[in-house]
């Protein structure tokens, strides 16, 4: 029997690129993915099941379709896109539900890879310059979402030692750009203006959402067990970022940082999450040696995915979106891939 994989959050940007990652590996024998909504990606062998948002259902799931690895996309790293209730419902609720699912008595999971961020270590005046994966974050976790997603490495870090047997990974993603990807960055990077907190230029570090991707596979395919912090190589200062994308700086007060921003947000001119705003303060980056050491290396470096995200924006700029081109149906794909009116090519 072929590796079967379940991929939670099927309808997000990662599960959906995952998804269609691993159906050109032939060792993987079946894929199943599970989401709140249905797929926004065409898929050509990934079977889907709708779910709730914290993966109730993931025990009988695992039980029936006997899958040997999990892929833990479905993690929200920005709170502009939930409410306080659906993150912690999403990112805690939901991954202990992954994870006792997983390690349930007589189950067939030997591998899980969850997809983390570098938001766990925060940023502070007094952080390295390099975070390393074994160094705590120096200072309290002050947003919704650093608490939840340490709480979730927690569960994952117990997980790991009650289960020897099951490898497990764990990827600390740093902020990512990419020709897709939408995040508050990118969005603000897009726009005439710019959020900056007045008196800072901190240096920070990219991903190429490629990158991210890769991976993911690296690791699920090769089952690696171990935290890997995962970023491009190098640091830009913020203004140079800005530079780069042809946007203009707007400095906001140091005091009262959150309430000087909340006009602009409020007329949309900004993205200004309260992650985001100690990031602007005073930066972040990872050592990347350990991940480098299980043979993978980013194919983009920090300035690389900020340069490739931009030429991605202004080619949007000027030929403008392409039209969507799928809408997932139930109905559809079990006829394409189940009916025997349809020619199937051999081999």
């Amino acid at each position: 029997m072929g590796r079967r994989v379940l991929i939670t959050g099927l309808d997000s940007f990662w599960g959906g690129r995952m998804a269609q990652a691993l159906e050109s590996d032939p060792e993987v024998e079946m894929i199943l993915g599970m989401g709140t909504r249905e797929p926004t990606v065409p898929l050509e062998r990934t079977e889907f099941v709708k779910a709730d948002q914290t993966y109730s259902i993931l025990s009988r799931i695992v039980g029936a379709t006997q899958v040997d690895t999990i892929v833990h996309t479905f993690l929200v790293v920005d709170s502009t896109r939930v409410s306080s209730r659906a993150l912690h419902e999403i990112n805690v609720i939901g991954t202990m539900n992954l994870l006792a699912a997983a390690g349930q008595s007589g189950s067939p999971v030997r591998q899980v890879v969850v997809k983390s961020s570098t938001l766990v270590y925060g940023s502070a005046s007094t952080d390295p310059t390099w975070f390393r994966e074994e160094m705590p974050r120096t200072s309290p976790a002050r947003t919704r979402v650093e608490r939840s997603l340490l709480e979730v490495e927690g569960f994952v870090r117990d997980f790991a030692e009650d289960n020897p047997a099951t490898v497990v990974s764990v990827l600390r993603f740093a902020n990512v750009l990419g020709t897709d990807i939408i995040t508050p960055i990118s969005t603000n990077l897009s726009r005439p203006i710019c959020p900056a907190v007045a008196g800072y230029d901190p240096l920070l570090q990219f991903v190429e959402e490629d990158d991210v991707v890769r991976c993911l596979e690296h690791v699920t395919r090769q089952r690696i067990p171990g935290l890997y912090n995962v970023a491009g190589t190098g640091k830009l200062p913020w203004s140079e970022v800005t530079g780069i994308c042809g946007t203009r700086l707007l400095p906001i007060s140091p005091v009262g940082t959150h309430a000087a921003a909340a006009p602009l947000v409020r007329l949309g001119l900004i993205e200004f999450p309260p992650e985001l705003e100690s990031l602007l303060r005073y930066g972040r980056g990872v050592d990347t040696t350990r991940i480098g050491k299980t043979g993978f290396s980013c194919r983009y470096t920090t300035a690389g995915a900020v340069e490739s995200f931009i030429r991605a924006v202004r080619l949007r700029r000027s030929v403008g979106d392409a039209p969507p081109s799928y809408t997932y149906s139930q109905d559809i794909e079990h006829f394409f891939r189940h009916s025997s009116a349809v020619v199937r090519s051999e081999g």
